[in-house]
């Protein structure tokens, strides 16, 4: 895991409010992906720099619906190098079963 144990439960207590940061730490893709998507300017760069750009891009690349609104869904492709102007994907979207 690329972020410490203090680092994980400061930011789950900030960024998970709806569970016990104890239980927040169990996911720690979760945590930061909730960083990424609204966390503060230095909470930002304190997990860019403990976790590194390719811990972020493997964050991003497997998000679930839901974790990243389009602003921040843009902005981390591109500044992770995953999408060149105007190619970004598209969010992660839940599909309903054909019936």
């Amino acid at each position: 895991m690329p972020l410490d144990a203090d680092l994980l439960q400061k930011l789950a207590r900030k960024y998970i409010w709806w569970k016990t940061s104890e239980e927040a730490v169990g996911l720690p893709e979760r945590i930061v992906a909730q960083v990424m998507n609204i966390g503060d300017y230095d909470d930002v760069q304190s997990v860019v720099h403990a976790a590194g750009m390719a811990y972020l891009s493997e964050v991003l690349k497997h998000a679930e619906v839901g974790q990243f609104n389009a602003r921040s869904w843009t902005y981390w492709h591109y500044r992770l190098g995953l999408s060149d102007h105007g190619k970004v994907p598209a969010l992660p979207e839940r599909r309903l079963p054909d019936v």
